[in-house]
């Protein structure tokens, strides 16, 4: 009897605590200016699903999963999907901006020059790293190397029929 009180008055504390903990961590909202000179703020992609990806062009890696970003991108761009590839600060500009002319890369390709967009996603270090943000500019999902490139798009699917 006492066990059935508890219960039925603990319940609704313990559903809240784990519903209250589910929450997702808002992204943080980093300056970026890409390759053509143009600065925004990653807020400014807010009501879109942005996957933000910091690489570099000496990971193979790196260099192995673009083209599959590149067709993410193609494949959900109308829908409201926003691709931003973030170069490491070590990366030498000139390298970047060779690699994405000549790859013809679709979206917004930025140089972290002073380091702050990948201190600001919790110092990312290990390249790549991409973060997959809902259009409430929260982030859903966090992978460390090549994601499951069918599951992403299963994923971004989803992202895009919410409402935002």
């Amino acid at each position: 009897m006492f066990h059935k009180a508890i219960t039925r008055l603990l319940a609704p504390l313990l559903l809240l605590a784990f519903v209250g903990g589910c929450s997702q961590p808002a992204s943080p909202d980093v300056s970026f200016t890409t390759l053509d000179g143009q600065t925004s703020r990653l807020s400014a992609l807010r009501g879109k699903v942005v996957l933000v990806n910091f690489w570099a062009t000496t990971c193979t890696t790196c260099v192995a999963e673009m083209p599959k970003l590149v067709d993410t991108h193609n494949k959900f761009a109308a829908q409201g999907f926003e691709t931003l590839a973030i170069a490491m600060s070590y990366d030498p500009p000139e390298y970047v901006r060779n690699y994405a002319r000549n790859n013809a890369l679709p979206f917004k390709v930025a140089v972290d020059a002073s380091g702050e967009a990948a201190k600001g996603f919790d110092d990312v270090r290990l390249t790549p790293t991409t973060f997959l943000i809902d259009k409430r500019g929260q982030v859903v999902q966090k992978f460390l190397g090549e994601p499951d490139f069918g599951k992403l798009h299963e994923r971004i699917a989803q992202l895009l029929a919410e409402p935002a």
